[in-house]
């Protein structure tokens, strides 16, 4: 059984339903009745050691900052505002307390720019290793909720931002380069240290251009076909339309891979949003994002059918490149 797996034979379970609850287990946050016209919005995420960090190379300061961003970018990819936060600190008996002192300070340095509160939450005997869970409860208004389950064929794909970026940071953290090498700073801090498009993710709800919107945690092959899967669509991306690629270029020759494009495809932890709008709508948005200072950049487009499709850059078609992004429980990864 893999990650996707698991959560519909959770979700199956959970099916009951209840009143006030809009959208349940499926999204990236649920969405409850607030009332007024209003709803709260609710997320959830881990981050373990080992597996989404090594304290040898995520200053805590830094690790306190993504532990909030990758929740709080669950918010953005509805379309909302973070308020509240709820935190489970788990740490080994053993733990260090100037490491704890500045992991808190990341966290609500994070709290504070996302216009956030830490709370409350709860603090454990974790053994061995370090585990952080983060609640996170937003508004917005009911009308403007942005789904996964309503892409359109004809849509054109967009993304926030460079793709693959946190990828390569951490192949350089992997290769034992540091934030003290200038060269690549830039990628290693999309690792380290992720901004949520909050600001972004509300202007495009209020737009009401975008038909379906999630944020990019573990790539764009998954994540865009999780929205084609719930929106029952299938979707082309264009390898030559995919920001990001000149910056990271330069990382894959220093490595000497060839991973470029897997980087942005299946790289995951990238955090920036993912959507789609109709064709018509497509430079309208662009323009109007370019207003407040936001660059959104195509990526493909819906179609009917189902499946991810890619076009390479030397026109070579790759039928089905779904979910080829990070899975917990894929003995591979």
């Amino acid at each position: 059984m893999n990650e996707l797996e698991l959560i519909e034979h959770i979700r199956q379970l959970a099916d009951g339903g209840t009143e006030g609850l809009l959208l349940g287990i499926g999204d990236d946050c649920a969405v409850v009745e607030k009332g007024g016209g209003m709803v709260w919005l609710l997320t959830m995420d881990t981050l373990v050691e080992s597996i989404h960090f090594r304290r040898d190379w995520h200053p805590p300061e830094l690790l306190g900052r993504k532990t909030v961003a990758v929740n709080v970018s669950d918010i953005a990819a509805m379309g909302g505002r973070p308020l509240f936060v709820l935190l489970s600190l788990g740490l080994p008996a053993d733990f260090d307390p100037a490491w704890a002192r500045q992991f808190m300070q990341g966290v609500i340095a994070a709290c504070q720019e996302q216009g956030c509160l830490l709370i409350g939450g709860d603090t454990v005997c974790s053994p061995e290793q370090i585990s952080l869970t983060l609640t996170v409860i937003g508004e917005m208004q009911k009308e403007q909720v942005l789904r996964r389950d309503t892409a359109q064929p004809g849509d054109t794909i967009f993304v926030s931002g460079p793709l693959g970026w946190s990828a390569a940071g951490l192949s350089l953290l992997q290769a034992e380069k540091t934030l003290a090498d200038a060269a690549w700073r830039q990628l290693i801090l999309a690792h380290l240290d992720p901004q949520p498009r909050v600001e972004l993710g509300r202007f495009l709800a209020q737009t009401g251009l975008v038909h379906a919107m999630m944020d990019m945690s573990d790539g764009l092959a998954t994540d865009l076909a999780q929205i084609c899967k719930a929106s029952k669509v299938g979707a082309v991306i264009k390898a030559d339309l995919l920001p990001g690629g000149e910056k990271l270029a330069g990382a894959a020759a220093l490595l000497n891979k060839d991973c470029t494009l897997r980087w942005m495809l299946s790289g995951g932890e990238d955090y920036e949003l993912l959507f789609t709008a109709a064709e018509g709508d497509g430079e309208r948005l662009k323009q109007a994002a370019a207003a407040q200072g936001w660059t959104i950049y195509p990526a493909g487009e819906i179609s009917d059918g189902t499946g991810l499709k890619l076009v390479r850059s030397d026109g070579r078609i790759e039928e089905n490149i779904s979910f080829q992004g990070f899975d917990h429980f894929t003995k591979e990864e």
